[in-house]
């Protein structure tokens, strides 16, 4: 079910130049991953299993809960542009509330995803719930 934003963009310069728009501190961008995320682990090479993949517990309720809130959910997965179609359609058969979904990602995990704008990350290891601030240990760029 793809709904609308209604999302206000920030529009800032620096030093007289337009920059990037960045979203107001209070909405986040969740970008989610399918497989072994939402859903079974379903790899590209058995695509006939996505449309019957196992739906993960409170999954559902917690990203149409963030949506609701007004953030933006954009799903980002390895599935290929040919899985768009079969991808979307489970998607909407469940009822998820999203705005977009980003196929291509590269496979592998290990993720390092470096970029001018605050990045945020939550590696999923089985349970959806709402988050919870921890503090932890990143890797940063030297000042």
């Amino acid at each position: 079910m793809k709904t609308n934003a209604q999302i206000t963009l920030l529009n800032l310069k620096e030093e007289g130049k337009h920059i990037s728009p960045v979203l107001s501190e209070d909405i986040k961008n969740y970008l989610i991953d399918i497989d072994g995320t939402i859903s079974d682990d379903i790899p590209n090479e058995e695509p006939e299993r996505m449309a019957t993949a196992a739906l993960y517990p409170d999954a559902l309720e917690i990203i149409n809960s963030w949506h609701d809130e007004g953030h933006v959910i954009t799903f980002f997965t390895s599935r290929l542009e040919e899985h768009r179609e079969v991808t979307e359609n489970w998607l909407d058969m469940h009822g998820f509330k999203y705005h977009g979904i980003l196929m291509g990602k590269p496979r592998g995990g290990n993720y390092h995803w470096i970029d001018n704008h605050i990045v945020r990350a939550t590696r999923y290891t089985g349970k959806f719930t709402q988050l919870t601030e921890r503090a932890s240990n990143i890797q940063v760029f030297e000042d």
